[in-house]
């Protein structure tokens, strides 16, 4: 069984080899692994709202990754987070009066069962449970061990979330700003129309929507077209639109 240097050496390498979350994940299960030989692992990620989601699975679990929810204080993992505490039962551990059996989890049929807190600065972030088919009784220094893993990774998990958050903030501002211009070419678009070709607004907006449709191209590829024709006629110092109306 590894020791604690060695696991800090192992987790010093995941934290500064520029790990996606993801990848981060499937890592610490790999150590978990490792350490405890199990038959299955899951790590639980905090959500804002207090419950606990499955993002990582040992046992391929496609549809259950990022929709398997627990609240605070439910089934054992919720207890966990709550508590703080790390659960260790050695048998029939779905006889325990916290267990609550969660659909598509095969590991809920397996006899022994630890559960241990993902901790960042002194706060749960999530949590690492680990499975045996068989009974099993768990050493103190496999436990010790768990617990050592969940300290040194959950700042690294942390901050990889915050990474992650801040990237998806930051994609969806420039998507604001990209569908901002859009609305703004287009109605540059349509006011050209309207005085060209004395539109509504309505008709001018229908027209370079059904233009966009019928030559598959984005109404805002078009408005930049009709812009561009537009100062190219303003610029030369003649009157544009000589050919067939749009």
């Amino acid at each position: 069984m590894a020791s604690q240097l060695d696991l800090l050496h192992q987790i010093s390498k995941i934290v500064s080899s520029g790990s996606t979350l993801d990848e981060m994940l499937q890592a610490l299960i790999r150590l978990a692994v490792d350490v405890t030989s199990c038959d299955a692992c899951l790590v639980y990620l905090a959500e804002p709202d207090g419950d606990e989601v499955l993002r990582a699975s040992q046992l391929p679990h496609s549809a259950e990754i990022g929709q398997i929810r627990i609240k605070a204080g439910e089934g054992v993992t919720g207890w966990v987070a709550q508590h703080k505490s790390v659960v260790a039962l050695d048998a029939n551990a779905f006889a325990d009066k916290r267990f609550k059996k969660l659909p598509g989890l095969v590991e809920d049929t397996f006899h022994a069962f630890v559960s241990v807190p993902l901790v960042s600065r002194g706060e749960v972030i999530g949590v690492i449970n680990v499975h045996h088919k068989q009974p099993r009784k768990h050493s103190t220094e496999e436990i010790a061990l768990l617990t050592f893993m969940g300290e040194q990774m959950g700042g690294a998990i942390a901050k990889s979330r915050l990474h992650e958050e801040n990237a998806r903030l930051h994609e969806e501002t420039q998507e604001m700003k990209r569908q901002l211009e859009t609305r703004k070419l287009v109605e540059r678009a349509k006011g050209i129309l309207q005085s060209k070709y004395k539109l509504t607004e309505e008709a001018a907006y229908l027209r370079l929507r059904n233009e966009s449709r019928r030559l598959r191209r984005p109404m805002r590829d078009l408005a930049e077209a009709i812009i561009l024709a537009e100062d190219v006629a303003s610029s030369s110092g003649t009157k544009a639109g000589g050919g067939e109306p749009l």
